[in-house]
């Protein structure tokens, strides 16, 4: 028997002593108690009726605790964007934070961490669905239970709300310390709705007359979540920044899916022909990226290049066999792509890397238990392998920069040169459903191409969306819908469909990370580098250093706390205001007076005068505020740790110690460091965010 599936539609009975969700369509279930204040958790047999204010919502999104108050978070608009096996898509599109305190206590904090968490869930595109799990891929499906609700099927990396839904999940398995505690509650199963933060792009369209789905989906990781240059690297558990897993999938047959989603240009179902028999057929193939997996940061400064520090590689050996346990048991063999600089500052990066490999390979461990069992399960490394564990793992450089430039992308075939025996090795996965249920597995994927640059963005994008159509024309070719020697992009329609769902999910991974759309989008879009891309590609490179310097700071407060890498009711509620400016007052006024000096400059550049007036007081005075400005701005430029906008919750060590020494520096200046007093206060907030950390 299947387990309940999310409800599709909640009623909320909001009253001043509880919230009540219930079903319409399920009128035999529990309703849903919270209650208020206390937020405790409790079923009640039968409709709940009561309440000054009744809504309808898409589902809950979970259940946050800040520092004076309780938010339920409810999905108060969602949007279709396709179905995938007849099963609907929905993009999350507006939210509500529902207290628990009838009395809204006014805090600066408080009303501080609520605009960082709906920012985030604002511009961070998540997703669901009630009746398909999206946090795996199609092959993971396929040795999943059925029998367990939702949640429980769902991948840990990639189920993005299940910080906030642990309220509803320990109440669901017994662990509540609620009053209303009673053991396990299953019917609390259809109000856990997993979701899933990244992109998802799903279309009916055709190739060479032949209908299908063409789905692009990529996954972003809750693990180590954050902004470019606050997350960086891997952390002891093994978690990389900036992890993403795309899947490339078509499905074929699949007349439950057909719909308005169908791209205009061969109209998708309508003219197409089906393939291979009428069984839905699924093809899908996925690859991941991921930062450099050693210990390594980039410290901000002002300066359009921060300063790179990497920690020995030898310490962080313990934390990278982890990640790859992880990825060796999850994909089997690992081709792992770099593409940093081999010269420049990023070489450092690429010398670590290179080291690190060469210290897993050179000790490899026993194959651990949790990586038996997942072989197991997903059969993707040969019982009768007889190589050492580490021997999966196949390290790929290529020197995108150098090989490409002046313009030449076409150049990376090179690199699927190099890759062609591994990608052909290690397959797509290939199922067909069954009459009866279930899935006929006739391949597996026993291999990914883990791809990483720098930021795991720009470079990154332009090789996964080339093994993208490489591995598409050899599915398509496989199942004789092109002939051999002809490849996917020939159908010019398909192409351009193609070309512009890879670029959307550039964009779409980068303003995640970055806070603007990705660099080189013009190749990937229309097969050439163009002027109008590369004045794009300035401007985007401007905007991230903006956003990096002066913006990224709230942002990754906002994703500690969604993620649950920070409580605030953990927090004094006498202590002081946590998002206050702490700095010395000089340091403070030093932007001011740059900003003033300039005003008054450009007041008197502007200003006319009388033929007979006096000029040289408003010239000296002209001369003063530039000689100022001037001084400003070079005490800004030089001592820029001190005006970039660190995270205050959780506080890098590396930003604390970059931001105490260049603190001591400005001290020394002549001219300000006079004015820049000692206070045991001036970096209180980047020293608790430290040890939080910690």
């Amino acid at each position: 028997m299947s387990a309940m599936l999310p409800f599709r539609d909640i009623n909320v009975h909001a009253s001043s002593t509880y919230y009540a969700f219930s079903s319409p369509s399920s009128p035999n279930a529990p309703t849903l108690i919270v209650d208020r204040p206390s937020g405790d958790l409790r079923l009640n047999d039968g409709k709940v009726t009561g309440g000054h204010r009744v809504s309808s919502i898409s589902g809950i999104l979970g259940i946050i605790k800040l520092r004076l108050d309780s938010y339920v978070i409810a999905i108060t608009k969602s949007t279709p964007v396709g179905r995938l096996k007849g099963h609907q898509i929905y993009k999350i599109v507006s939210t509500e934070f529902m207290p628990l305190r009838e009395r809204k206590v006014r805090d600066p904090d408080e009303d501080t961490y609520l605009a960082y968490l709906e920012n985030l869930i604002k511009t961070g595109p998540m997703y669901f669905s009630y009746s398909f799990d999206l946090t795996n891929s199609f092959q993971r499906q396929t040795s999943s239970d059925a029998k367990q609700p939702l949640w429980q099927r769902a991948d840990d990396r990639f189920f993005w709300n299940r910080f906030v839904s642990s309220s509803l999940i320990d109440f669901r398995l017994g662990k509540s310390s609620g009053r209303m505690s009673s053991g396990p509650q299953p019917d609390v199963d259809p109000y856990i709705l997993p979701v899933m933060f990244g992109m998802m792009s799903v279309t009916n369209t055709s190739v060479k007359g032949n209908s299908m789905t063409f789905v692009l989906m990529t996954r972003r990781s809750r693990h180590r979540a954050g902004t470019r240059y606050l997350s960086r690297g891997l952390d002891e558990q093994g978690h990389v920044s900036n992890f993403n897993e795309t899947e490339q999938t078509i499905i074929l047959n699949d007349s439950a899916s057909s719909g308005p989603t169908s791209y205009a240009g061969d109209q998708g179902f309508a003219n197409g022909n089906p393939v291979g028999g009428k069984e839905t057929q699924v093809l899908s193939y996925v690859q991941t990226r991921g930062s450099v997996p050693v210990f390594w940061a980039e410290v901000n400064s002002l300066q359009y290049t921060p300063k790179l520090t990497i920690r020995g590689v030898e310490s962080a050996a313990g934390a990278a066999r982890k990640h790859f346990d992880e990825q060796i048991s999850l994909y089997g063999e690992n081709y792992m792509v770099n593409l940093v600089n081999q010269k420049g500052r990023e070489v450092r990066v690429k010398d670590a890397y290179e080291q690190m490999v060469k210290i897993l390979q050179s000790s490899p461990q026993e194959d651990q238990e949790s990586g038996r069992r997942s072989n197991e399960q997903f059969h993707l490394i040969d019982s009768k392998d007889s190589r050492s564990w580490y021997d999966h793992l196949h390290y790929i450089y290529f020197d995108f920069h150098n090989e490409t430039k002046g313009l030449k992308f076409h150049r990376a075939q090179l690199l699927l040169d190099q890759l062609k025996d591994g990608l052909t090795a290690g397959a797509y996965f290939h199922g067909i459903d069954k009459p009866s249920g279930g899935v006929d597995v006739r391949r597996r994927q026993t291999a990914v191409v883990r791809t990483n640059c720098m930021d795991c963005l720009d470079r990154t994008n332009v090789v996964q969306s080339m093994l993208g159509r490489w591995t598409l024309t050899r599915m398509l070719t496989e199942l004789n819908v092109i002939r051999a020697g002809e490849s996917a992009q020939d159908d010019q329609t398909f192409e351009h469909l193609f070309r512009n769902v890879w670029a959307d999910n550039a964009d779409v991974v980068s303003k995640s990370y970055s806070g603007t759309g990705a660099l080189k989008t013009d190749f990937t879009r229309t097969g050439e580098r163009t002027r109008g891309g590369m004045v794009q590609d300035l401007n985007n490179s401007i905007t991230r250093y903006v956003r990096n310097n002066f913006y990224d700071g709230p942002r990754q407060d906002g994703f500690d706390l969604f993620l649950g890498n920070y409580h605030p009711d953990t927090a004094s509620i006498g202590s002081a205001q946590q998002f206050a400016d702490r700095r010395p007052v000089a340091v403070q006024a030093v932007p001011y007076m740059l900003g003033m000096c300039m005003f008054f400059v450009v007041v008197s550049a502007g200003t006319s005068r009388m033929p007979d007036s006096t000029v040289w007081p408003l010239r000296l005075f002209t001369l003063c505020c530039l000689g100022v400005a001037g001084y400003s701005g070079r005490f800004m430029w030089n001592y820029g740790g001190l005006y970039v906008n660190w995270p205050k919750l959780n506080t890098p060590q590396w930003a604390v110690e970059a931001y105490q020494d260049t603190l001591e520096r400005a001290r020394k200046d002549p001219l300000v460091g006079s004015f820049i007093g000692r206070s045991a206060s001036e970096s209180g907030s980047l020293e608790e965010g430290k040890k939080r950390r910690e």
